[in-house]
């Protein structure tokens, strides 16, 4: 199963609920929190371009947000990417 990072904060609704999709695919998530290290956040945004959380890693590809997290689940694809080597 693929490695999965997910750059979150304490108190984000979207990055609970990205959570609780991952681990109902029985998927160990490497949770960095930006909250608690600043330098993570800048770390995130130089990466992604992005400034919300949570923003999601299978692998060494970036899945975006919870909203494409869950649109992958929908389309049937994101089984597929879980389980690639």
């Amino acid at each position: 199963m693929s490695k999965v990072r997910m750059y979150s904060t304490g108190v984000c609704p979207f990055c609970r609920m990205a959570e609780r999709l991952l681990l109902s695919k029985g998927v160990a998530i490497d949770k960095i929190r930006v909250d608690l290290e600043p330098e993570k956040l800048v770390e995130m945004m130089e990466k992604t371009g992005r400034r919300t959380v949570p923003q999601i890693y299978v692998g060494e590809t970036h899945v975006g947000g919870y909203e494409e997290l869950a649109a992958m689940e929908l389309a049937g694809r994101l089984d597929e990417m879980l389980h690639a080597e």
